[in-house]
């Protein structure tokens, strides 16, 4: 394509990430922070389902790596009246968790007493 058609293309195309963006913000579908979009389908399911959900969208479970992060996944909890799960497990050692491929978590926002190694982290 040429210079002009291609700057064309790039402006429809932007034009319409930015409605359908404005589309799922209206629907509390999506939300930015820290450089990341985070997305929900607003459906319930286990674990296993969000992780292979996430990941047939080409995304990754949400594991909060900053307060702007976990507060993007508040925003799911709390305009969905539910928990969220996140990239996180429990490691060999009791009560304390790493992130999904082992590494160590690098931020914490635990509730008093918490995490416990009981699932309601």
């Amino acid at each position: 394509l040429a210079d002009n058609e291609m700057e064309d293309v790039t402006r429809q195309l932007d034009h319409e990430i930015s409605r359908l963006e404005g589309v799922l913000r209206l629907e509390k579908m999506i939300t930015a922070a820290g450089g990341k979009i985070f997305s929900t389908n607003g459906k319930k399911g286990n674990f296993e389902t969000t992780l292979s959900t996430c990941k047939e969208a080409g995304g990754s479970i949400a594991a909060p790596r900053s307060l702007a992060e976990n507060d993007a996944i508040l925003y799911f909890v709390k305009s969905f009246n539910t928990y969220a799960y996140l990239g996180i497990k429990e490691s060999l050692i009791p009560s304390t968790f790493q992130f999904l491929d082992g590494t160590k978590l690098n931020y914490t926002n635990w509730h008093l007493n918490e995490p416990s190694g009981k699932g309601e982290e």
